[in-house]
């Protein structure tokens, strides 16, 4: 049991190393007849690659991703159209250092999956981190961008909220906003301070964790499956997959037990026919099924384990020992969480609808 595919109907399966020759998916459940290029791919990993500004890693890579099956020149309509079978993707990688991490290769990094992989395995790739390594995440943000495609009229859109300590002012949001910053916050007020307080992190060797809110409209109700195929369920896994996640809550989440059940009860009223919700605590999703309301996640990302400052570990074969990582690394791996975050809904709700489709026929 190798652990590296995620979801049913739509399925994606990842391969590679960061400091590898290349890194990729497999999606497999993809419908057919469905127009697909390159370049359509190529806007959402442009989102996430590294090197996009100071607050990112150094890395220059600039992240183009091949098609390699999948998909067919279709000469009635004069486009690329998928065909039903497995879509490989590759993106190559260009730029590694792994002398960076020869230092290292016997030492175990706190906060880092570096010991736990050689608990496991008895063998780890110490170039990066490889598997564990948050380069892995290209290859979901470009099965993202083929589930988008599944569900055409649902918007998914991530931001980021909150750096460290530093939360941004909620009356502020403006979706807008999120593509003319390299925080992809909604809150133009946010930028200055979290500039300036990055900007002492990584002077200081140091790094930040960060919140990322992930928001889908346009989800009909009906999709997801009681009791142990729901929606929310299969959105947390999704989330806590993610490199360096270490929590995940959907709607009100934790502050929902700060509620009194009248407040946290989302009210119902008939308007047009259809029936509404006055709020939304339950952050579109009730009993695991989708209510027709924005689903709305939110994940905390840790703070990047791979640090200057000196941390006591240990070696691989047991001796005490301090440890210093060199290399280029993100100060606040939670900036480019964003279009990860957003990957992952996007295919947990192609493949809920995939779900929903064999199981009642509905479009």
């Amino acid at each position: 049991m190798s652990y590296n595919s995620f979801g049913h109907m739509f399925r994606m399966t990842t391969f590679g190393e960061s400091h590898g020759p290349a890194l990729g998916c497999v999606v497999d459940g993809c419908p057919p007849g469905i127009q697909l290029t390159a370049a359509e791919i190529q806007a959402y990993l442009d989102k996430r690659k590294p090197g996009q500004s100071r607050f990112t890693t150094q890395r220059r890579e600039p992240d183009e991703v091949k098609i390699l099956s999948g998909v067919f020149e279709d000469e009635r309509t004069g486009g690329q159209v998928t065909t039903g079978t497995p879509i490989a993707l590759v993106i190559e990688n260009v730029d590694q250092r792994s002398k960076d991490y020869s230092a290292i290769r016997d030492k175990f990094r706190p906060g880092h999956a570096d010991f736990t992989y050689f608990a496991k395995y008895g063998v780890r790739d110490y170039r990066g981190g490889g598997r564990s390594s948050a380069r892995e995440t290209a290859a979901r943000v470009a099965a993202g961008a083929i589930a988008r495609k599944i569900i055409p009229n649902v918007t998914v859109r991530g931001a980021l909220i909150q750096i460290g300590p530093h939360k941004i002012d909620r009356t502020h949001w403006n979706w807008d906003e999120v593509d003319r910053n390299p925080f992809f916050t909604p809150d133009a007020a946010a930028v200055q301070p979290w500039s300036a307080y990055l900007d002492e992190v990584r002077k200081a060797g140091s790094s930040a964790g960060a919140i990322v809110e992930v928001v889908a409209t346009g989800v009909p109700p009906g999709w997801g499956a009681p009791l142990y195929g729901k929606l929310d369920q299969d959105i947390a896994a999704a989330m806590m997959s993610i490199n360096a996640v270490k929590g995940v809550e959907i709607g009100a989440g934790f502050a929902a037990a700060l509620l009194a059940g009248e407040e946290n009860a989302d009210e119902m009223r008939m308007r047009h026919g259809k029936a509404e919700f006055s709020t939304n605590h339950a952050g579109g999703i009730l009993g695991g099924i989708s209510t027709g309301q924005e689903i709305v996640v939110r994940f905390a990302v840790k703070p990047t384990s791979s640090i200057l400052s000196p941390r006591k570990t240990v070696t691989a074969t047991g001796e005490n020992t301090d440890i210093v990582t060199t290399g280029r690394h993100d100060p606040c791996v939670g900036i480019r969480a964003v279009p990860v975050g957003e990957a992952m809904l996007a295919i947990v709700l192609a493949d809920h609808f995939l779900r929903h489709r064999g199981q009642t026929g509905a479009q």
